[in-house]
């Protein structure tokens, strides 16, 4: 009889902190799903936006272009000029374009947070700092979204470029030109989809048909605009 105590008592030692370590484990499983509900992934979205549709405007239009003016000059020098004119002039229009929307949309919203405040003080409630510190750190950042923009648009770019940089044979570049543009437009469209949590494979698929969609139609047009004799 004594010896079951002691056996009943040993084991309950044992089990004991067994069950600790269990329930501590259940609540760090349950702090990081908490943790990973709690993160808003729209706070991604300004930089990925800018990222994205930089990188992948950058890609479409300098590819467009180069196929567009293959169409009708197989000169690789020609063709490469061009590219890099659309890359230039694509990274400066981007980063103007979003540095004056996003400035836009933060003139929007720090009139509204004035409002508030303004309200506030007239019905005499007392604001919390740590609030409005929240407020002005979630607020856009025109530098940012513009730099974003223009440095994924160059990046977008220089796919193509260095596709067509090194290969003399007319259909060999226009044909390592499509084959590059491809397999950056399905990278784009999955690093979009995986930093926004969205469904990967419909971005990528997305993502690639409308690039395929624009480059043939420009290769398309100038082609028959060219053989017009326009």
């Amino acid at each position: 009889m004594a010896s079951n105590q002691t056996t009943t008592q040993q084991e309950s030692k044992f089990t004991l902190p067994m069950n600790d370590l269990e329930h501590q484990q259940v609540n760090l499983g349950q702090q990081e799903v908490d943790d990973e509900k709690e993160f808003d992934y729209s706070k991604r979205s300004q930089w990925l936006r800018a990222a994205v549709l930089g990188a992948n405007d950058g890609l479409v239009s300098t590819a467009s272009l180069m196929m567009g003016v293959g169409a009708v000059k197989k000169d690789i020098k020609v063709m490469i000029l061009t590219g890099f004119a659309g890359l230039v002039a694509g990274a400066c229009s981007m980063a103007i374009g979003e540095f004056v929307s996003v400035y836009s949309q933060l003139d929007i919203e720090v009139a509204q947070m004035k409002r508030e405040k303004r309200r506030n003080n007239a019905n005499k409630i007392e604001g919390d700092e740590d609030e409005d510190e929240d407020e002005k750190e979630s607020l856009p950042n025109p530098a940012q979204a513009a730099a974003a923009s223009a440095l994924a648009f160059s990046v977008g770019a220089m796919v193509p470029l260095l596709a067509a940089s090194f290969i003399r044979d007319y259909k060999v570049r226009i044909g390592a030109v499509v084959a590059a543009v491809t397999i950056a437009l399905m990278v784009f469209g999955w690093l979009g989809a995986v930093l926004g949590k969205a469904p990967a494979l419909k971005s990528s698929a997305r993502v690639l048909f409308g690039g395929w969609l624009a480059m043939a139609i420009t290769y398309g047009l100038t082609k028959l605009i060219g053989s017009s004799g326009l």
